[in-house]
């Protein structure tokens, strides 16, 4: 543990910030799990969470919770499934 006053108060604040960061990556982990399940049954709801989806990785990456590269990357990936999935249908 730290002896310093300002390193307590790091602890503390970075205790604070991986709680909202962990809460943020749950999130998006959760909206992917749903995307791929509705790119499983009704596409036209998968283009729905597709944009929300898109939306939480982008505020994600600006707010420095996950890297925008892995965002990026992400978004193509996702792109990619949702455009092989409409033209399957």
């Amino acid at each position: 543990m730290a002896n310093i006053k300002s390193a307590k108060k790091r602890v503390l604040i970075e205790r604070e910030r991986r709680v909202e960061n962990n809460s943020v990556k749950s999130e998006i982990k959760t909206y992917i799990r749903n995307f791929k399940a509705d790119l499983a049954n009704d596409v036209t709801k998968a283009e729905e969470t597709y944009k929300v989806l898109i939306s939480k990785l982008d505020s994600a990456a600006n707010s420095n919770v996950i890297h925008a590269n892995s965002a990026s990357r992400k978004k193509a990936h996702f792109a990619k499934l949702l455009d092989n999935a409409k033209k399957a249908k």
